[in-house]
């Protein structure tokens, strides 16, 4: 409870799993996936702007990373940020395509498709 007396909401407690993720990050093992198991850990407790800051570097880092072009255009979806989240799709989509990875293709396509058509058409 706050001072006047409503509830607050508490940032959700980190997992184990990304304490230890963070604590490898301090110190330099800095990686691609590393950032995704990072950005997956903050969007397995819906903390969608943390996971989208950390898989915006896993993607940095290997732009190839079919997965992680998935969960940070997810990511950037549940941040309203739609436009943005449209692009990491189709980013993806062509990583996917290049690697023959056809599921991933597939549902980044389905994704995709709704976003352009709740921003009609764009």
């Amino acid at each position: 409870m706050s001072d006047d007396g409503s509830a607050t909401s508490a940032p959700p407690a980190k997992s184990a799993a990304l304490r230890s993720f963070e604590r490898m990050l301090a110190l330099g093992r800095d990686s691609a996936l590393l950032r995704y198991s990072i950005g997956n850990e903050y969007a397995k407790v819906d903390d969608w702007p943390a996971a989208s800051g950390a898989l915006a570097e896993a993607v940095a880092l290997d732009p190839t990373f079919t997965a992680a072009w998935k969960l940070y255009a997810k990511a950037l979806e549940r941040t309203e940020r739609n436009h943005d989240a449209l692009d990491a799709y189709r980013r993806g989509i062509a990583v996917a395509k290049q690697k023959g990875d056809r599921q991933a293709e597939r549902e980044m396509t389905v994704f995709a498709r709704r976003i352009e058509r709740a921003l009609g058409g764009k």
